[in-house]
């Protein structure tokens, strides 16, 4: 401090705070060329791609069609690694402690939106430590009912619901996931009072709907189409906001429940301080990827369509999705797991 003082002294105040600006100044542009130069070898070593399910789930599929384009494209491996388990959580924190250096990337999933209320004593929290990339594709779900059943068409189904609360059975594929909190939206947008029913997995609750052993299930669209255009399964509405292109004629339940939308979504998300440069690089060649023909054919033998967001607006879904789910779950009475 005396040798600033001296040097203060001898150059005058005013030189000495021009000085000491022009260090400042000169320090944020040397930071600013690390971060421009960190991107531009980026990535320099091979990139893990965390997925919150193992083999085979939709996530999966995505993730490894994917990191093989990025692989291609900028000249490194990206290897996915599966971490199941705690409803996605695992991944999640994996992901949340790593060198913020890009190098280790979390596949994400809605249920990590709705993870935030179910999972309040985290350690890792969404929105506070994983920095969004980008959005890349959308599911929407389908009401679906036995064809046993006489109700055809939503506007009967919500008049039959209405004149009987409690003797409607709604399967799910499991408590607290998307399939059982569409149907908790839809009872608290409709109005309506419907009796839940779990299930271990999509198949074993869509085999009882089929059967008729319960009434309906709201699920993805991909796994309930084959069912519903072979007869097994009746579709009353879909769960976003328009009617969707893979099922014609099937009406959009915001149509008759104002408000109502559940769109399943995955993106990719890396460690909160990950460099600007980086995650910017990254949202470029990923949206390159999914404009590549053959991404955009696979992407459609999965049933995904795309959902190409920027790191900004992907951050607002994440943020919304966050505060829409807490919002449900609080209206369901679902218990938060520890």
């Amino acid at each position: 401090m005396k040798g600033l003082a001296l040097l203060a002294s001898g150059l005058g105040a005013r030189p000495f705070r021009s000085l000491f600006g022009s260090m400042m100044v000169a320090a944020a542009v040397m930071a600013g060329s690390a971060h421009e130069l960190r991107a531009q070898i980026y990535p320099s070593r091979v990139v893990t791609v965390m997925v919150p399910v193992g083999p085979g789930g939709a996530p999966d599929l995505f993730a490894r069609i994917l990191s093989e384009h990025l692989q291609l494209k900028l000249g490194q491996p990206f290897v996915v690694e599966n971490r199941p388990g705690v409803g996605g959580n695992l991944a999640m924190q994996a992901v949340a402690r790593s060198p913020a250096d890009g190098h280790t990337l979390l596949l994400m999933t809605t249920p990590h939106a709705i993870n935030a209320t179910l999972f309040p004593l985290l350690d890792a929290n969404l929105v506070r430590d994983i920095a969004p990339v980008t959005g890349l594709v959308g599911d929407n779900f389908v009401l679906v009912v036995t064809p046993s059943w006489p109700v055809r068409t939503l506007a009967e189904f919500l008049a039959y619901a209405r004149a009987n609360p409690g003797k409607i059975n709604m399967a799910s594929s499991g408590a607290g996931n998307l399939s059982h909190l569409s149907g908790e939206m839809f009872k608290m947008k409709a109005g309506v009072d419907m009796v839940h029913v779990p299930y271990r997995s999509t198949p074993a609750a869509l085999a009882d709907v089929m059967s008729g052993s319960v009434h309906l299930m709201f699920d993805a669209i991909p796994s309930a189409r084959s069912n519903i255009e072979g007869g097994k399964l009746r579709a009353l509405g879909v769960t976003g906001t328009e009617p969707h292109l893979q099922l014609p004629g099937v009406p959009a339940i915001a149509g008759l429940v104002p408000g109502y939308e559940v769109t399943g979504w995955m993106g990719i998300g890396a460690p909160r301080a990950t460099p600007q440069p980086v995650i910017d690089k990254l949202s470029q060649e990923i949206s390159r990827a999914l404009a590549d023909p053959g991404v955009k054919a696979r992407l459609a033998e999965l049933g995904s369509s795309k959902l190409e967001l920027s790191a900004a607006e992907f951050g607002k879904l994440l943020a919304d999705d966050t505060a829409k789910w807490a919002e449900v779950i609080k209206y369901s009475g679902l218990k938060a797991r520890p």
